[in-house]
């Protein structure tokens, strides 16, 4: 049970943080910040970059090039100019004589590359590039299927094909994905769990650095201005800390709930109509389960944070002590959206029960895959199991460090404190 004293410093925390500019303009800065970000990402995937791209297209007969001038010729990037193509016709024998004779336009980048298409091509499908980049990704992306069309086109020319056969002689393979569940039906599972996963990562991703900053700020602050000695002097250390880290965590959860609302709304109304490839398909036990996660992960990492504040004297000291507690939070963050392509995998299992990768990956997971009880509350027991283990070492820190200053304390030292 808390005492009052504990109560009375919540509260202190609770009024510093709430009460001031800053938790408004955090809470509504971070969607703001995420919406830039994802913004900025999807500006990077659309930006191709490769406007004014000249090709000059060759292959070894003249039938092949006319196919491929007329059904290039008609595609926008080529209308636009965004790829300037050039079309040509020579034997195997004499392509190297040719790309010597290009060469210095290759090499000053006046022509950005050649694409050999050998009769060989209409059976293996191998091209050539020839080019100062010569695993230049965004051309082949840009030409490959266009390449393999006329191929195609050309293969079946002569034979009794339909316009409907040769359009699905062309056609890739788009899966379709069905969820199976306990129930009978059989659902098409749309994007928005998938989505709903990365925006889970993200929001705790983005939430413990920030909030572990301003923990961490707050007590560097405190620590330097003496005020910390004041309060010292009528609660004891293990007091103070706990007082901060909950005052901290509630005022963070309290910001997660507000970021969660919309998706609340969106599971629990029908009023909202989304397309069906961004369906959300959940109840209420992801968003209840990543709450409960969020708590826990919050009491951690605040306690990690307060009691590197609480070692060093100021913030560039400070860096080397906080740069590891960054490190426990980046990567398990990037580790799930490599567990993303397959949240069954061998490494999705094993790092959601292992301490700190639990936080970030068990709710993805969750979001994603019908996970039994047990491993949900396994997972919990393993965060709650970290805090019953940091919190004990932390308080011996917090209690000789944050009445220590002068000269920044060795590893050595910290250790010695842990055993006193």
């Amino acid at each position: 049970m808390l005492n009052n004293r504990i109560i009375a410093l919540i509260k202190r925390e609770l009024r510093e943080k709430l009460m001031t500019k800053s938790f408004i303009i955090m809470t509504v800065s971070v969607p703001l910040f995420m919406l830039l970000i994802f913004g900025l990402q999807m500006l990077i995937m659309l930006y191709q970059g490769d406007k004014g791209t000249r090709i000059e297209l060759i292959t070894q007969s003249e039938s092949l090039t006319d196919s491929c001038r007329k059904y290039l010729t008609k595609l926008d990037f080529i209308k636009d100019e965004s790829y300037i193509i050039s079309y040509n016709t020579l034997p195997k024998k004499s392509l190297k004589d040719h790309i010597e004779g290009r060469k210095k336009e290759i090499l000053s980048g006046k022509l950005n590359g050649i694409i050999y298409v050998p009769s060989t091509a209409l059976e293996d499908k191998e091209v050539e590039y020839y080019s100062k980049t010569p695993n230049n990704a965004a051309v082949f992306q840009k030409l490959n299927n266009h390449i393999n069309e006329v191929l195609i086109d050309q293969y079946f020319s002569g034979k009794e094909l339909t316009d409907e056969e040769l359009k699905f002689a062309r056609m890739g393979v788009k899966f379709n994905g069905f969820k199976v569940t306990e129930k009978d039906e059989l659902e098409e599972e749309g994007a928005g769990n998938t989505i709903l996963a990365v925006l889970f990562s993200f929001l705790i991703y983005m939430s413990l650095l920030f909030s572990g900053g301003m923990t961490f700020n707050s007590v560097l602050e405190e620590k330097s201005s003496k005020v910390v000695e004041v309060l010292l002097s009528s609660v004891s250390s293990r007091e103070l800390m706990t007082g901060k880290i909950i005052g901290c965590t509630i005022t963070v959860f309290a910001q997660m709930v507000i970021w969660l609302l919309p998706v609340f709304i969106l599971v629990t109304t029908t009023w909202i109509i989304l397309p069906k490839w961004l369906v959300i398909d959940i109840n209420y036990g992801p968003l209840i389960y990543f709450l409960i996660n969020f708590l826990l992960a919050c009491l951690i990492f605040q306690g990690l944070y307060a009691t590197v504040g609480a070692i060093f004297d100021n913030p560039q000291e400070a860096q080397s002590g906080i740069f590891p507690i960054i490190m426990l939070i980046m990567i398990p963050f990037f580790l799930s959206f490599t567990i993303l392509r397959n949240p069954n995998s061998q490494l999705a299992v094993v790092s959601s029960y292992i301490p700190f990768a639990t936080i970030f990956v068990m709710p993805l997971r969750f979001t994603i895959v019908d996970m039994p009880v047990w491993k949900l509350i396994l997972s919990q027991l393993i965060n709650v199991a970290t805090l019953m283990l940091i919190f004990p070492l932390a308080g011996k820190i917090y209690r000789i460090g944050i009445l220590r200053t002068g000269t920044k304390p060795t590893l050595r030292e910290v250790f010695r404190w842990l055993k006193s």
